[in-house]
């Protein structure tokens, strides 16, 4: 029971981080309003916080390798927490973005901090529905972040949703750092670490290139699907939101349901790529919704943020099981970085696309991202059972 007490920890932390970490995206309109920019620089401000992580997920790792998640997740989603409430003091759009930066630098501490949680505390066979709730705080943080984040920005403005996510990474990082332990010796053990490094397995460079590939649809639709709504279907920003939030709740349970399904067949790669083929059905019906701007466009926009996200659980997993006990943090840490450099060049790219062609192309190029990714997937040759 223990062991899913740690878990909840790890996976407040990571979501009480994300609402300042990924929950901008919501609130674009706002930020648009704010700093009077266009959509493309709005883009890069609400994901600032990608160019943080990126620099530091891996330095996360090596520390979580060493001193464990206690230190690593109160201390870095703390220290978040402090620079979100500095954002929200300053007026110049660069210095929020530059602040916003170092709390991705800060807070991604939460990201490598509650994988390792998983592959310490669980075993094999429970390890897929685990990773599963622990994917969950990611999808948490965004519906949270969807239902309070657009009220409170029509409210008390971009300073006042800055200051919600300080409040709560705050209370996420007290949290971790008074109750999180160290996992019995029998529990911390158990497994083989590779020898010598686990970046000799071609398996693992293809699942980092395979979520890659992922995370670029999954960053279209998250980042400027509450402004498709609002500018192409004439939504308001706050049922856009609202809507994003349910999407958000679907996300998580099926993220939960990837996992238990991965656990029962031994495999983590198959139900990947039967979760990739789905995607290329949703996506391919989202850019004709919006190409054509018709009600599939509003439905499989809802549908792709839930879907999108289905398969990093997994992703995620295989990678710390194909690194071992003693490269977890490292290779998860190099995991989300490769994602995040992906996810910081696809924003401005994409934005720049939708403003010059239309919000279709965008998603386009996020389909197309998925029909690349379906020859990586390592799924060949994986063993029922074996990581």
């Amino acid at each position: 029971m223990k062991r899913w007490w740690m878990l909840a920890l790890g996976v407040n932390a990571h979501a009480g981080v994300t609402l300042g970490l990924f929950g901008l995206p919501l609130v674009m309109p706002e930020i648009q309003r704010h700093f009077g920019v266009s959509l493309p620089v709005a883009g890069i401000i609400a994901n600032a916080s990608a160019v943080g992580i990126l620099a530091a997920l891996v330095a996360w790792g090596a520390l979580a390798d060493r001193h464990g998640e206690r230190v690593v997740l109160g201390t870095g989603v703390g220290l978040a927490a402090v620079l979100f409430g500095a954002a929200a003091l300053v007026e110049s759009a660069w210095a929020v973005a530059a602040l916003l930066a170092m709390a991705g630098a800060a807070g991604s501490a939460a990201m490598v901090g509650g994988g390792r949680i998983v592959l310490r505390w669980f075993r094999p066979p429970e390890r897929g529905v685990a990773m599963g709730v622990r994917q969950v705080s990611f999808t948490l943080g965004m519906a949270v972040g969807a239902f309070t984040l657009p009220p409170v920005a029509a409210a008390h403005g971009l300073p006042g949703v800055l200051l919600v996510c300080a409040g709560v990474s705050l209370l996420a990082a007290v949290l971790a750092a008074i109750f999180l332990t160290e996992p019995p010796h029998e529990v911390a053990g158990q497994g083989t670490a590779p020898v010598g490094s686990p970046y000799r397995q071609p398996a693992l460079w293809r699942v980092h290139a395979t979520s890659a590939l992922h995370v670029v649809p999954q960053i279209v639709v998250s980042t400027y699907g509450v402004t498709c709504l609002v500018e192409l279907y004439d939504w308001d920003a706050v049922s856009a939101g609202r809507l994003f939030g349910v999407a958000a709740i679907g996300g998580a349970a099926v993220r939960v349901a990837a996992g238990r399904w991965s656990d029962r067949v031994g495999l983590r790669m198959r139900p990947l790529l039967l979760i990739t083929f789905a995607n290329l059905a949703v996506l391919a019906l989202l850019v004709a919704g919006t190409l054509t701007r018709t009600w599939p466009g509003p439905a499989m926009l809802a549908l792709a943020a839930v879907m999108t996200v289905a398969g990093n659980g997994l992703a995620y997993l295989a990678a710390g099981e194909l690194a071992g006990p003693a490269w977890a943090g490292r290779v998860l840490g190099t995991h989300n970085t490769v994602q995040n450099t992906v996810s910081l060049a696809a924003t401005p790219l994409a934005g720049v696309l939708m403003e010059s062609a239309g919000f279709w192309a965008g998603f386009a190029a996020g389909l197309a991202c998925t029909l690349l990714s379906v020859p990586v997937v390592p799924w060949r040759g994986e063993r029922a059972g074996r990581p």
